[in-house]
């Protein structure tokens, strides 16, 4: 991959100089490569990604934990079904489900009709999860994912029926992608970032981690340490912080440079 450095504001005062980092993929690169280094996609058509504080689960090490069976009972009589994209009729109906849900979740036209009909007539959707009412028919929820072999879900947006919110239907399906994939032999699902407490439920699954800039983490103590760490007002660096060095990495930033997978290569 080729890496592309965006100036962010700085802050000459402290010597803060904030680069978003993004990565182009090279010839022979599938999204699974970039998404293994830490990035996410910024661009529907995959052809562009940003580095960021994201969640994954280690499907490997997924196991069904007494929190995850308490949310798959209150969804029970409801049936999931992965359908690829080709296969899924995006009808009018369906649209206007989403945007209402999308109105109600994000505010008032922040996801358009247009924005809504780019999202799914482009390659971050390859594949859908619907979930129907078995009782009544309906379907009440679906979420959308790019799906790449068995290397890797990505859990991109999810709609669902608000009237079933007491039965936590939103964590239901996760729930329920999370043993899908498992099951199915897959190796990551893909939840998206994580930059607030709010976040933490992408955290609730055996064989979650998260990367914390350098590598992959399964320590959630750091993860939260970081959340925390960004509501301070503070002028150093993240690596700079004696607190965090010392708890997570023995104060060694030479082993932590050591494990980073970023190696700047000359052509």
């Amino acid at each position: 991959m080729k890496l592309l450095f965006s100036e962010q504001k700085s802050d000459y005062e402290h010597y803060q100089f904030p680069y978003a980092i993004w990565a182009v993929p090279e010839a022979g690169e599938t999204p699974a490569d970039i998404f293994n280094a830490g990035f996410l996609p910024s661009s529907r058509q995959l052809d562009r990604f940003y580095l960021c504080r994201q969640v994954r689960v280690n499907l490997a090490k997924f196991k069904v934990s007494s929190e995850n069976r308490r949310i798959l009972r209150k969804g029970d009589g409801i049936n999931c079904q992965l359908v690829p994209r080709g296969r899924y009729n995006y009808t009018p109906e369906r649209r206007d489900f989403f945007k209402t849900y999308a109105d109600i979740k994000f505010g008032k036209d922040v996801m358009t009709f247009e924005r809504l009909d780019a999202l799914f007539s482009t390659p971050i959707i390859s594949h859908l999860l619907v979930f129907t009412d078995a009782k009544t028919g309906a379907e009440v929820g679906v979420a959308t994912l790019y799906v790449e072999g068995k290397e890797l879900a990505y859990y991109y947006y999810a709609f669902y029926d608000l009237n079933y919110y007491a039965r936590n239907l939103g964590m239901f399906m996760m729930t329920s992608a999370a043993a899908l994939f498992a099951e199915r032999g897959f190796r990551h699902l893909y939840l998206g970032t994580c930059y607030s407490n709010n976040a933490l439920y992408k955290t609730q699954f055996a064989g979650a981690e998260f990367f914390n800039g350098v590598r992959w983490s399964s320590d959630m103590d750091e993860l939260k340490f970081i959340i925390k760490h960004d509501k301070k007002e503070h002028h150093q660096h993240l690596l700079e912080t004696e607190e965090y060095l010392n708890e997570f990495h023995a104060g060694d930033l030479r082993k932590l440079a050591d494990a980073s997978a970023f190696i700047a290569r000359r052509e």
